[in-house]
């Protein structure tokens, strides 16, 4: 069951996407600047998040993101090049994740049936909990928690949640084992 409902072609629907051109430009102009250019990053980061990015997070772009004022970046979060964000429906990613690169985060969608999807927008928030590690070119759908200290492998299509220390696999991520301390 989806936590999100939008009816498309509705005010809301319009406000989110005049964010979403807002945030384009912004993120497009990040993605050109030089890499050791820092200020220029950090006002950037600023007007996408809508909040300073902690000097102890990093983000190494291009970086793309449809809202950004949805993205809650802890401490310690670590994103490497190339990964997008589609957070209208809300990320959190807790303290010491690192993602790495070309991983997608997808917290909206649209409804399976034909007529439903050309009117709905459906999603949930993505929550990945403390010491969490997202393989290269990992996708997260909509409404999926990932459980503190799992392992999310290169490749990986998560549409469960993932239970804590566990390794998950393959293009429909799957469980293949849990450990306890």
């Amino acid at each position: 069951m989806s936590d999100f409902l939008m009816r498309i072609h509705s005010p809301e629907f319009q406000a989110m996407s005049e964010r979403v051109l807002e945030v384009t430009a912004l993120t497009s102009r990040l993605n050109v600047l030089p890499f050791d250019d820092e200020a220029g990053k950090a006002e950037l980061f600023a007007e996408i998040l809508g909040r300073p990015l902690s000097a102890r997070t990093t983000i190494y772009p291009p970086f793309f993101t449809d809202h950004g004022r949805n993205l809650h970046l802890a401490e310690r979060v670590f994103i490497n090049q190339n990964c997008t964000f589609l957070d209208y429906a809300g990320i959190h990613l807790a303290e010491r994740v690192m993602v790495a690169p070309k991983a997608t985060f997808i917290t909206v969608g649209h409804p399976v049936d034909t007529a439903d999807r050309k009117l709905w927008l459906t999603g949930g928030p993505i929550v990945v909990e403390e010491n969490v590690w997202i393989g290269a070119g990992a996708t997260i759908l909509p409404g999926v928690t990932i459980g503190r200290d799992a392992v999310i492998a290169a490749g990986a299509v998560v549409a469960d949640d993932v239970p804590a220390r566990s390794l998950v696999t393959s293009t429909k991520a799957a469980v293949r084992r849990t450990w306890s301390d």
